[in-house]
C-alpha cells in the first residue's frame, strides 16, 4: 500500500498549519484511497518519524514524503535527509522516498503567478 507524507517545517502559532490541515483535507477528499498524514519537522506534532510509524502500522510499504517547502533550503538539504535516513533504518521493509520541495515545481510556481494576477 501506497501513503503519502506531507512534511511541512512547523511553527509556534497552531494557526500556521491551518492550510496544511486544508491541503490533507483536499488530498483525502480527491484520492480517498491513498493514506496521507501530516508530519513536520519541529514545533510541530506529529514529528516525521511518527507518522512513519502510524502508516508501517497502518500496512503502507511505500510512503512517499512530499516537502512543502517553498525551496530546498538548509532544512531540506541538511536535516531532512537524516531524519529520511533514521526512519529508513528503523523500517527497512518500508520503501521511503521524497520529492523535491513543492516551491520547485513550475506548476506551483504557475498557480502562485496566477493567484497574483487575481489580485490585480
Amino acid at each position: 500500500m501506497k501513503a503519502i507524507i506531507l512534511f511541512g517545517h512547523g511553527a509556534r502559532d497552531a494557526r500556521w498549519r491551518e492550510p496544511f490541515d486544508r491541503l490533507a483535507a483536499l488530498w483525502k477528499a480527491q484520492h480517498p484511497k491513498v493514506l496521507v498524514r501530516l508530519a513536520f519537522l519541529e514545533l510541530m506534532e506529529p514529528s516525521l518519524e511518527e507518522v512513519v510509524t502510524t502508516l508501517s502500522g497502518a500496512g503502507a510499504t511505500e510512503i512517499i514524503v512530499v516537502p512543502v517547502f517553498f525551496g530546498q533550503g538548509g532544512h531540506l538539504r541538511n536535516d531532512f535527509p537524516v531524519l529520511l535516513k533514521a526512519c529508513q533504518e528503523k523500517f527497512p521493509a518500508v520503501t521511503l522516498s521524497a520529492t523535491l520541495a513543492v516551491g520547485e515545481d513550475e506548476a506551483v510556481l504557475q498557480a502562485i503567478v496566477d493567484f497574483g494576477v487575481k489580485a490585480l
